[in-house]
């Protein structure tokens, strides 16, 4: 997670950066703190993930396992 951390943070220096450069009503600006929203919405959405649990997990490393079977109906 603080690899994300910090590549929000170093955007957040190049969206400054190109607002004090272009100006803040620019359209660099605005592209510059969208790509810092959308990192953020990224942060957010890994850290409301669900982790699996165990059968979970065993059934990814082991997809050809009885217990890991669907079945239509």
């Amino acid at each position: 997670m603080s690899d994300i951390q910090q590549t929000i943070e170093t955007e957040i220096e190049q969206a400054r950066a190109v607002c004090d450069i272009s100006g803040s009503n620019s359209a660099e600006c605005a592209a510059a703190w969208d790509a810092v929203e959308e990192l953020q919405a990224e942060a957010s959405h890994q850290r409301n993930k669900k982790p699996k649990n165990s059968l979970e997990q065993y059934c990814d490393d082991n997809p050809e396992a009885d217990e890991c079977r669907l079945y239509d109906d």
